[in-house]
C-alpha cells in the first residue's frame, strides 16, 4: 500500500511535533492531507495535490494545490527553533567547538553526523519540563527530546549538510534543483515534474551561501573564478555561477540528484521509455559484447537508461568505469570505479583519457566511460578496436548525428573505424498529448563503413510510433547485430534462431513486469539467477 495506514500516520505525527504543528496551522485553509509512504506516478494527474510523504529522517513533504493557486506548490516541513531553542543551540554549539579537539579523527560526512549524535548525547540531559531553559548545569544543557532532535538537524544540516537546501537533498523523489537569488527554488520533481517550493533564497546571504556551497563540492567559487561544477558527497552533481557580473539576479545554482537506488529496466518499461522488445535486443547484445551508445538531449534520461541495462552484462564480467562525476553505478562485483580530477595543482589532474588509457592495461571486459563529450572519444574507440565492448552516454538527437559528431572535428575519428561501434539508441524527453515523456525514438544497428558511398552504413532495428506509443521491431527477422554478430557468439548453426533466444528472453521481462517485479536489486538477481541457472533457477513461472 502507498498510502499510510492510519495508526502508522497517528505514530508518525506524534513522534515529530514539528510536523503535528505545521498541520495545526494549515488546518484552517485546507483539508487534513493524505499520508503516502511512497507515491504512485498517477498522482501527478490529479488537478488538486494535497498530500505528505516522508524523505529521509525528519524532513516531511507537503504537495498541494487549492483553488485559488494557480499551480501546485512543494512545502518541505522540517524542525525549526523559536528564539530561546537557538539559544540552547548556540550553547550546545559551544560545548561541541570545547569538547570537539579531544574527539576522535573524523573524516566522512556520516561519520561527522555519528560524532555529532555522539557529542549531544554526552552534552545533553532529557528533561521533558526544560523546555525555554538554557542554563548549562554540570557541563550539560537540559533539553527536552523535542527541542534534542530540532538541534541535531539544525546543527548538522548546517556543518554539513545543505543549509537551507537541506529538504531537497533528503527527498528521493526531486531529479534536478533550481536555484536563484530573490527568488523562490523551484525542482523537477520525479512525479509532479517543474514545481515552486516555500524555500526562498534570501539576497541578503545568497553570495556567503553559494561560496560555502562551492567549497563543499571542493571548487570554491569567487569573483576571479565565477562558475564551479562539483559533486556533493552523495554524487550529485552542481554548477555554480557566482559573479553578479555573470549572473544579473546573482549567485545561481543547479543541482541534479544522484539516485542511490539506480531505476530497473522492467520499472522503465512499466513507464513506456521502451518496450519488453528492446530490452530484450539490449539483453542479448551485452550478453555477447557488443558497444553500445546511448545518446540524447541534455535530461532526457540517458544515465537512467544505461545504469538500468548494466545488469544485462553477465554477473562475472569485469566491469571498468571511468568518469567526470560518479553517476554509473554497477552491481557486478568486480567494479573499477575511477573518477577524474581537476582540482589542486595542475600537474595533478587526471583526464578522462588518462583513465580510459590505464582501464585498456587492467584487461577489463567492459569499458564504461560515464559520458563521452570530446576528444577522449578517440581513446573510447580504440579500445572497442582492442576488443573491449564499451557502454557511453553521449549528446546526440540521430544515429546521423553521432556519426557526424565522431567523425568531425575534434573527435576525428576515420570513418571505417566507427564499424566498432554496434548500436545507437536514442533517447528523447518528447511531448504527446500535452504531456511531457521520455522514450527510446529508435535503436541503429551499426553495419560499418561503405567506400563506394564514402559513408556509414546502419541499419534501423527499433522504432517508436507516437501515434500509438509503442516501439517497433523493424529489424525483425532482419537484424544486422544479431544475425552477424551475436549468433555465431551464441554458438548457433542458423543465425535465424537467435530470433527464438530473442522471444525468450522478451517473454521474460514481460512476465517479470506482469509480476511487478521492479525492485532495481531483485531485477540484478533475477537476471543473474537466468545465467546461473537458467528457467527452471527463476521464481515465477516463465
Amino acid at each position: 500500500m502507498t498510502k499510510m495506514e492510519k495508526k502508522e500516520e497517528e505514530k508518525i505525527i506524534s513522534e515529530n511535533p514539528h510536523l503535528k504543528m505545521y498541520l495545526n496551522e494549515i488546518r484552517s485553509k485546507m483539508e487534513q492531507p493524505v499520508f503516502y509512504s511512497k507515491l504512485p506516478r498517477d498522482l501527478k494527474e490529479e488537478k488538486y495535490p494535497n498530500l505528505i510523504y516522508p524523505t529521509k529522517g525528519v524532513v516531511f513533504i507537503h504537495i498541494f494545490r487549492t483553488k485559488d493557486m494557480e499551480g501546485k506548490e512543494y512545502h518541505a516541513i522540517e524542525p525549526s527553533l523559536n528564539e530561546k531553542e537557538k539559544l540552547k543551540r548556540d550553547s550546545v554549539l559551544d560545548l561541541i567547538y570545547e569538547k570537539a579537539p579531544f574527539w576522535k579523527a573524523v573524516k566522512t560526512d556520516e561519520e561527522i553526523k555519528e560524532a555529532i549524535r555522539a557529542l549531544l548525547d554526552k552534552l545533553t540531559v532529557i528533561d521533558e519540563h526544560s523546555a525555554g531553559q538554557t542554563k548549562v548545569t554540570g557541563g550539560k544543557l537540559r533539553v527536552t527530546s523535542a527541542e534534542k532532535k530540532s538541534i541535531e538537524y539544525d546543527i548538522t544540516k548546517n556543518i554539513i549538510g545543505g543549509g537551507p537546501l537541506e529538504p531537497f537533498m533528503r527527498d528521493p523523489y526531486l531529479e534536478d534543483i533550481h536555484i536563484i537569488t530573490g527568488e523562490n527554488v523551484h525542482l523537477i520533481h520525479k512525479v509532479f515534474e517543474m514545481i515552486k517550493t516555500n524555500i526562498f533564497i534570501d539576497k541578503a546571504w545568497a553570495n556567503t551561501f553559494s561560496q560555502e556551497f562551492s567549497e563543499k563540492i571542493g571548487s570554491p567559487v569567487s569573483e576571479g573564478q565565477p562558475i564551479a561544477d562539483g559533486t556533493l558527497p552523495d554524487g550529485s552533481r552542481v554548477n555554480i555561477i557566482h559573479s553578479k557580473d555573470v549572473s544579473l539576479k546573482g549567485p545561481t545554482m543547479t543541482i541534479r540528484k544522484f539516485s542511490e537506488t539506480p531505476i530497473s529496466v522492467t520499472q522503465l518499461i512499466s513507464w513506456g521509455t521502451f518496450d519488453a522488445g528492446v530490452a530484450a535486443y539490449l539483453w542479448l547484445c551485452l550478453q555477447y559484447g557488443r558497444s553500445l551508445f546511448v545518446c540524447g538531449e541534455t535530461a532526457s534520461g540517458k544515465t537512467t537508461t544505461a545504469n538500468a541495462i548494466i545488469p544485462f552484462i553477465p554477473p562475472h564480467k569485469k566491469i571498468f568505469s571511468v568518469e567526470n562525476t560518479p553517476e554509473v553505478q554497477v552491481p557486478h562485483e568486480v567494479w573499477q570505479q575511477l573518477l577524474t580530477k581537476s582540482t589542486g595543482p595542475k600537474e595533478g589532474h587526471i583526464e578522462l583519457e588518462d583513465l580510459l588509457r590505464a582501464g585498456l592495461r587492467s584487461r577489463p571486459d567492459y569499458i564504461i566511460p560515464g559520458e563521452t563529450r570530446g576528444i577522449e572519444g578517440r581513446v573510447v574507440f580504440q579500445a572497442m578496436q582492442t576488443g573491449h565492448p564499451v557502454i557511453t552516454t553521449f549528446h546526440a538527437g540521430s544515429v546521423t548525428k553521432v556519426i557526424q559528431r565522431f567523425t568531425g572535428h575534434p573527435i576525428n575519428i576515420p570513418k571505417p573505424f566507427m564499424d566498432n561501434l554496434d548500436v545507437v539508441l536514442i533517447q528523447m524527453a518528447v511531448e504527446r498529448k500535452g504531456k511531457r515523456i521520455r522514450r527510446v525514438l529508435s535503436v541503429d544497428e551499426v553495419e560499418g563503413y561503405n567506400k563506394e558511398v564514402d559513408g556509414i552504413m546502419s541499419r534501423k532495428a527499433f522504432e517508436w510510433n507516437p501515434v500509438d506509443d509503442t516501439q517497433s521491431f523493424k529489424a525483425n527477422r532482419n537484424s544486422y547485430i544479431l544475425e552477424s554478430r551475436i549468433a555465431k557468439m551464441a554458438g548457433l548453426t542458423d543465425p535465424m534462431q537467435i530470433y527464438d533466444e530473442f522471444d525468450r528472453r522478451k517473454h521474460i521481462i514481460e512476465r517479470m513486469v506482469q509480476e511487478k517485479i521492479f525492485d532495481y536489486y531483485e531485477v540484478v538477481q533475477f537476471i543473474w539467477t537466468f545465467y546461473r541457472e537458467g528457467e527452471k533457477g527463476l521464481p515465477i513461472s516463465i
